[in-house]
């Protein structure tokens, strides 16, 4: 608690950074939420995603995304719309003269365009999805804890998802439903890191007869500092291989995990907790309520 609040001027900073690059720069939004046309191919043999992609950027879609669809042989295609590419037949035609290059033999299985209408709704439902997460976190840790310290994890939740976001824009990662699922995958991990602390945070108050709200605090989190950092080194382990070894489908995922570990970590420790101290918890807040008996008040009867 010490150092809380520079971490909190840093971070306060940081969100207002992310904040500024969602209003001028934006997010670079996926087929999922543009729309966009899908192609499903199949090829005689197998071949290599990465042929794929680098073949499609070369021929007016850079921006194509390629994944195995069962088989190594079969190959679904999502490209942006574009122009006269949102047409689906004057796509298909020309994404099977492209292909062809690779294999003449390859087939056309389906073919799908998905209006930008579809994509408006699924961004709209996937802002909906987070917060309504934390909404019902807001609720969770106001009944299992106190108010303050709900305050202070979404919050602390807020400022993990807001920084991001503004990676994603300030990088200019493409943002699709994976990230999504990115993000509310670390809403409850960040929240787990948050529980806890605020578990120990309220046993200390009721076990501790001295020292200051701030001390308690400071305490509490000393004793979890150890397990916060092994749990979240230990997550970041295999967030690395997904990021390098994943794929390219799972990229935007493993880094928005990967990242979402990092200031989720920060916020677990610095911002949830120095929230509740500046909002006034104390430790009369986790004291048990005694609760008389009737008639415990009356002198016995002589």
């Amino acid at each position: 608690m010490g150092h809380n609040r520079l971490s909190m001027i840093v971070s306060v900073i940081l969100t207002l950074a992310s904040i500024g690059l969602l209003f001028t720069k934006g997010l670079n939004f996926g087929l999922d939420f543009t729309g966009g046309t899908l192609v499903e191919v199949q090829f005689q043999k197998d071949v290599a995603l990465d042929d794929v992609r680098h073949l499609m950027g070369q021929s007016g879609f850079p921006d194509a995304v390629a994944q195995n669809f069962g088989a190594r042989n079969d190959v679904l295609l999502r490209l942006r719309p574009a122009g006269e590419t949102s047409n689906a037949e004057v796509v298909g035609d020309k994404v099977m003269t492209v292909l062809r290059t690779l294999d003449h033999q390859v087939q056309m299985r389906r073919i799908e365009f998905v209006g930008p209408s579809v994509g408006n709704d699924l961004a709209e439902q996937g802002g909906l999805a987070i917060l309504a997460a934390l909404g019902c976190i807001l609720i969770y840790v106001a009944f299992r804890f106190e108010w303050r310290f709900a305050v202070g994890a979404v919050l602390a939740l807020a400022h993990d998802t807001i920084l991001t976001l503004g990676l994603f824009s300030l990088l200019g990662i493409q943002f699709d439903l994976t990230v999504v699922a990115g993000l509310l995958t670390l809403i409850g991990y960040s929240l787990n890191d948050t529980i806890v602390v605020s578990d120990r945070i309220r046993e200390n108050f009721r076990k501790m007869r001295k020292g200051t709200p701030k001390e308690i605090i400071n305490a509490s989190i000393t004793q979890v500092f150890s397990r916060t950092v092994i749990t979240s080194l230990t997550t970041a382990m295999v967030l690395v291989v997904l990021f390098f070894l994943g794929g390219g489908l799972i990229h935007s995922f493993a880094t928005a995990m990967l990242f979402g570990v990092v200031v989720g970590t920060h916020s677990s420790i610095y911002v949830a907790s120095s929230l509740a101290l500046w909002l006034g918890v104390k430790k009369q807040d986790f004291m048990p309520k005694v609760v008389e008996k009737e008639g415990a008040d009356q002198k016995p009867l002589m």
